[in-house]
């Protein structure tokens, strides 16, 4: 007899498991189909273990620099595999979080792969081979996304590995050649390097960084090449020969082709939906270009089947993927929620210095032909900053002349990655520059920078 719910989601990422608890809240009767671990990628091999791992490499930068803060560390080290398992214990406890809550929102967990049957009805696969039948009137599908393979760069998980791997080798590289400059990208390119790999950094596009503002780009180079980064743009990787001890990887260069040696090359070229075996295509349910299509409320073609998170047109990130699946099953509900305004989501990396933004770049906002007003404070003039030894970095901030709409603001430092939530509620309040610079900002902090940022966008900046 098949296993009976009010909504059963098929994956337990950020987006599924937040639909799930929400769902819960809202009073349903909720299964969720894992087959691996629950909090998905994010939790288990993404943005919390990276992050633990970047937290080692800052403090051992502190160590190395400890010195400068009239402090004596003797000659600091590092034991690699217990750094790597300080990050996997952090993701085992976060995956441990999840179950607790799910028991006590009273979800229940199907283990193995779930595949549409028809609406309302799941198969789902077990470790063993064996299969069980999910029903629900509602099945949203949450299966997130995987690391994308290049033909050229084919992931072996010996040489030429994925994030995945990235957070988990059995020994320290000596060289590595990362491919790739975004998030990922840019996050293991600064954690391997300040471990003492030496680093190459290989980016297809003009800068790295390529969908920041293209200030905050040049500033991340300048960073990442202070510190020993080798940093290629304009690059590809044409091919890896694998066959000796380590990897010889030609990249092609405006100037022609280089050849660099090294022990790993890491991919980490964007991802690819796990849309796969889901019964998408046996039951009509429309996709274009990999994505699942969907309306304001995440519903897809078919009556009672929803889809969330990477798998839908929107930017690939844990906190999109939540807001997603609670709008979802708010709308399931009859709760009528506000569609996300997807102008106003908030992008952060987190290498050190760190990198946040939001809304328009300088460039996007005048190719749109808008009037604006554009205000800059570099951490260099921060109190706050010099104090802690964080000068790199600035705030800068967009305004529309006309009507003083705050259009963007993008950051790179220490910290920055906590203060952007400011100016995300900031947007959702329509709150113009004026009110910025008349909101008292606590001193000294970094986030003063935001206020100066602004009052240097209307010549009022007092700091400069």
């Amino acid at each position: 007899m098949a296993l009976q719910y009010d909504l059963v989601v098929i994956g337990s990422g950020p987006g599924g498991y937040v639909a799930a608890i929400r769902a819960s809240q809202l009073g349903l009767k909720v299964g969720v189909v894992e087959r691996e671990s629950l909090g998905g990628i994010c939790l288990n091999w993404g943005c919390i273990p990276t992050k633990a791992l970047l937290k080692s490499a800052q403090v051992f930068e502190y160590l190395k620099h400890a010195d400068e803060y009239g402090l004596t560390a003797g000659q600091p080290g590092f034991d690699f595999n217990a750094v790597v398992k300080r990050s996997r214990g952090v993701a085992d406890g976060m995956s441990k979080g999840i179950n607790f809550l799910f028991k006590k929102n009273k979800i229940e967990t199907v283990l193995g792969t779930g595949k549409l049957l028809a609406p309302g009805k799941v198969e789902v696969t077990k470790a063993d081979g064996s299969k069980e039948t999910v029903e629900a009137k509602h099945i949203i599908l949450a299966t997130g996304a995987r690391a994308r393979e290049l033909p050229n760069l084919p992931i072996d998980n010996q040489k030429i590995i994925g994030y995945r791997k990235a957070m988990s080798l059995e020994q320290m590289p000596k060289r590595m050649v990362v491919v790739g400059s975004g998030a990922i990208g840019v996050e293991f390119a600064y954690f391997y390097r300040t471990m003492g790999a030496e680093v190459t950094l290989v980016e297809f596009l003009p800068r790295i960084v390529p969908v920041e503002d293209e200030e905050v780009s040049r500033q991340m180079e300048k960073s990442f090449k202070k510190i020993g980064i080798t940093v290629m743009t304009n690059s590809s990787v044409e091919k890896v020969d694998t066959s000796g001890p380590g990897c010889k990887v030609t990249i092609k260069t405006q100037k022609g082709e280089e050849q660099v040696e090294c022990d790993i090359v890491l991919s980490a070229v964007g991802v690819s939906t796990n849309l796969e075996n889901l019964g998408l295509e046996e039951l009509g349910i429309k996709t274009d270009r990999g994505r699942v299509v969907v309306d304001d409320f995440y519903k897809t073609n078919v009556d009672g089947i929803y889809a969330i998170g990477d798998i839908v047109p929107g930017p690939a990130l844990a906190h999109v993927a939540s807001a997603e699946g609670i709008i979802c099953v708010e709308q399931i509900t009859g709760h009528h929620p506000e569609p996300l305004n997807y102008q106003n989501i908030p992008g952060c990396t987190y290498a050190q210095p760190e990198i946040a933004s939001v809304g328009l770049t300088e460039k996007e906002a005048r190719d749109q032909g808008l009037e604006i007003l554009v205000g800059k404070f570099p951490f260099s003039a921060s109190g706050k900053a010099s104090a802690s030894g964080s000068k790199d970095g600035f705030v800068k901030v967009i305004f529309d002349a006309k009507y003083g709409e705050w259009l963007g603001a993008h950051m790179i430092g220490a910290n920055v990655t906590e203060m952007i939530a400011e100016v995300v509620v900031a947007r959702k309040l329509e709150t113009t520059g004026h009110e910025i610079i008349k909101s008292v900002h606590p001193h000294p902090t970094m986030s003063e920078a935001i206020m100066e940022a602004a009052a240097a966008a209307y010549n009022e900046v007092i700091h400069l």
